[in-house]
């Protein structure tokens, strides 16, 4: 996370009443300091009120929005915004969108925070910003930078939480939470959140549910059935996965252990067991509980499982069915950029370098963060 305080790009000054914002008859209180975005080489002390640009302010206005929640003059500031600048939250909205696609995550950060300030009540705001924590969280694990990752995924979290608490309810809210709560393996959540968003949703018309309504409705459903059948809410499996994810893996083991005594058919368990010893390096063991996973109702649909069997295979020197293992989940998730690195990898210890380098490449052409391929293709031109 960035340990810059974004709040000291802007200083505050006092403007002549007379002084012209905008186009629009702003008046401005020339009592109250307004924020001013820092120019290079700008000084609080001995800048020049010819060369302030209304620009500088409203920016300085959105950091302070940003950042400084607590600022005694905020609806002040919002007030002169809102008539400098009518269309600022769709703007903002737009620009935020664009900068998270493209996975500019600091700015669209930035852009996310700004309009949260901007319009702190919007509770639509506060679910896509949910959205961008998971997305950015999401990104920064695959790039290995976990503590930042579980950083965001606490951001999202609160987020999410403070949107599902809207009045009105906003059932996507809940549909996306239950969505982030399964991917923490935390099913009781997951499913509450899911069943809230089919009893907020059943009875609408379909112009009502909106794009994808129906298809959402039947979705939650599903995984409501799923978790159910496969007994995920647990405590054992709960606690299982919490104790495996804070590095206690021994004891998440035995948890799983218990889990699995009384639910065999679950893939999802077979799945954690393998994880757990895979994580301790016994990867023969977690070999045979991937294996088992898949052939469990459910678990030879998951591309997760097939990249980890994947990674025992080739530890245990069953490269051609790592291979076998990776191509196969590469046809379930063709951008998966975790899976095309380890067919790099694979390639790697086969002594194929040049095919290795070219799943490297296009690991960057996907993710050009993407710390491990770019070291690897570091270490193959260093060979060259």
């Amino acid at each position: 996370m960035n340990p810059n305080n974004p709040l000291d790009s802007v200083y505050f000054i006092q403007l002549p009443e007379s002084f012209a914002l905008s186009d629009h008859a702003i008046k401005i209180d020339p009592s109250i300091q307004l924020p001013v975005q820092k120019k290079v080489g700008d000084d609080s002390q001995t800048f020049s009120l010819e060369d302030l640009t209304a620009e500088q302010i409203l920016s300085g206005i959105l950091t302070v929005l940003a950042y400084d929640r607590n600022n005694p003059n905020s609806e002040y500031y919002r007030s002169i915004i809102k008539q400098a600048r009518p269309n600022i939250k769709a703007e903002l909205s737009e620009a935020a969108i664009l900068k998270t696609k493209n996975e500019d995550w600091d700015l669209a950060e930035e852009i996310w925070l700004a309009l949260h300030g901007y319009d702190p009540e919007d509770k639509n705001i506060i679910l896509n910003m949910a959205l961008f924590f998971d997305q950015k969280a999401e990104s920064y694990r695959n790039l290995k930078l976990f503590d930042d990752a579980d950083a965001y995924d606490e951001s999202a979290l609160s987020y999410y939480k403070d949107a599902m608490e809207a009045s009105p309810e906003i059932p996507n809210a809940f549909f996306n939470a239950a969505f982030f709560y399964l991917k923490r393996k935390d099913y009781i959540d997951a499913k509450n959140c899911f069943e809230s968003f089919i009893a907020l949703s059943s009875g609408l018309s379909e112009e009502e549910l909106g794009e994808n309504g129906t298809y959402k409705l039947e979705r939650a459903q599903e995984l409501v059935n799923k978790i159910s059948a496969r007994n995920l809410e647990n405590d054992h499996f709960s606690k299982a996965y919490k104790l495996i994810s804070d590095g206690e893996e021994e004891k998440g083991l035995e948890e799983i252990r218990i889990f699995l005594q009384d639910n065999p058919a679950v893939w999802n368990a077979w799945f954690m067991l393998g994880w757990g010893l895979r994580r301790l390096g016994r990867f023969s063991d977690a070999k045979q509980a991937f294996e088992k996973a898949r052939e469990c109702e459910g678990g030879d649909e998951n591309a997760d499982t097939l990249n980890e069997l994947a990674i025992c295979q080739m530890e245990t020197g069953d490269l051609d069915g790592a291979k076998e293992s990776l191509v196969q989940a590469l046809t379930m998730d063709g951008d998966n950029t975790k899976i095309i690195s380890n067919l790099g990898c694979l390639y790697l210890k086969k002594g194929e370098t040049e095919e290795a380098r070219k799943y490297f490449l296009t690991v960057l052409e996907l993710d050009p963060n993407d710390k491990i391929a770019a070291e690897q293709l570091r270490i193959l031109e260093k060979e060259v």
